[in-house]
């Protein structure tokens, strides 16, 4: 690929960065008359052509139930299909395809494992074990089999700074623990978890881990053989997929020692009024017809990925992380919150004596688009004694001039709300 006019300053600098926003249709678009400026990524990132066209081929060329037909149709809606599940098991270094079940998203797969996992083992007394910056989706499905089962929910705290505090987390890694449940990466403050130690000590004890990747997949390399984690979770539409797509990862020997969650067709071997024999993982937990077309359209998100290279996309969005952060702190009354060592592009911030929903609101009849709210973690929120935050997240496709705009208008926006 050729230089771009932004590559001079540190950014992946064989990235073509114009020539990659003409992948992403909705990045030309204008909002309220003005050229849209998209950073709110860690919400739901955009979709390249690519996706887009393969969603539209599968219905006009393809359309057909799965694993239900010997027809052509059917056969090739099969092949698409499942040929996404071995993508995906790539992409996540699995050791193999049959660990992978499709799921809507990550709050599907965490719920499948906190109902089907979880909730047969636990009883009065026992605790699970998460994090202060967990996401809700990370958080209500096991406050509910705690309800039903007996058992608690054990909190390790973070610092500051937002980062985990990994010798609390450890020290909470006591016998009565039968599952510990942490986010690789903040959705609000986009801190990456060190994963790998976690599980390690979650091994030394025999308790299983289960990772929320939804923030860490469009920017990590995720392997979990070499995290060593037990559960692993992602979403589709933020892996610039479509919506009601996604994954939970788990090892074999844990798939088969749990009963399905849903129950319907394609899920089964054998129906009798007597009683039903299941299919083997994965298909034991894919109850009904899927999203087809969406994971036919997750497929190419991967490809895409792999065409540009997730190792450049994510040195390019370091440089703009750096970049943002230098620039917004050129802005009085910023307080950027949470400030990790090791963190992704995603930053929340508040600028004293603003109400975090006006600002985000004015910034959008300027065409920018950024989150306002409690981002689904109204735990992390209460740590930092705050009722919402904004949040500017970025994706490889963002550019400097981008990040210029976006601090030049809350300039503006600041001055007119002072």
């Amino acid at each position: 690929m050729s230089a771009s006019p932004e590559s001079g300053d540190g950014d992946a600098a064989d990235l073509d960065i114009e020539r990659i926003r003409a992948d992403f249709p909705l990045l030309a678009r204008t909002v309220h008359g003005k050229p849209l400026i998209y950073l709110d990524n860690a919400n739901t990132s955009q979709k390249p052509a690519v996706v887009i066209e393969a969603v539209d081929h599968f219905y006009r060329q393809t359309n057909a139930n799965v694993a239900r037909a010997v027809h052509a149709l059917g056969d090739e809606a099969t092949t698409a299909f499942e040929a996404t599940r071995d993508k995906l098991s790539r992409f996540i270094n699995a050791p193999s395809r049959d660990g992978v079940i499709f799921t809507s998203g990550t709050t599907q797969a965490i719920n499948l494992v906190a109902y089907s996992y979880a909730l047969p083992r636990l009883k009065p007394g026992d605790t699970i074990l998460v994090t202060q910056m967990e996401h809700h989706a990370n958080i209500v499905p096991w406050q509910l089999v705690c309800e039903r089962s007996g058992a608690s929910l054990k909190v390790a705290p973070i610092r500051e700074s937002g980062e985990l505090i990994v010798e609390r987390f450890v020290e909470l890694l006591t016998a009565e623990v039968r599952l510990a449940a942490v986010t690789h990466v903040s959705n609000v403050l986009g801190t990456i978890n060190p994963i790998a130690q976690l599980a390690r000590e979650c091994r030394k004890r025999g308790i299983p881990l289960l990772v929320d990747g939804s923030q860490a997949a469009p920017h990590l390399r995720i392997d979990v053989r070499a995290l060593g984690c037990d559960f692993y979770a992602l979403t589709g539409h933020k892996l610039f997929g479509p919506t009601g797509t996604g994954m939970l990862w788990a090892k074999r020997e844990l798939l088969d020692a749990m009963p399905p969650f849903f129950g319907g067709g394609e899920m089964i071997r054998e129906v009798r009024f007597e009683g039903t024999t299941f299919a083997d993982p994965p298909h034991k937990f894919e109850a009904g017809t899927p999203n087809i077309a969406g994971f036919v359209g997750l497929g190419a998100a991967i490809d895409y990925i792999e065409s540009i290279g997730l190792e450049k996309m994510a040195a390019r969005e370091h440089a703009l992380l750096v970049y943002a952060t230098a620039a917004m702190r050129s802005i009085p009354g910023l307080r950027i919150i949470g400030e990790a060592a090791e963190k992704v592009p995603v930053i929340a911030f508040l600028i004293d004596g603003l109400h975090a929903h006006d600002l985000a609101t004015l910034l959008d009849q300027e065409g920018i688009a950024v989150r306002s709210g409690h981002h689904c973690a109204h735990p992390l929120m209460q740590f930092y004694g705050v009722s919402a935050t904004l949040r500017v997240s970025l994706a490889f496709y963002n550019t400097r001039a981008e990040i210029d705009a976006f601090v030049a208008a809350v300039a503006r926006v600041r001055k007119l709300l002072s």
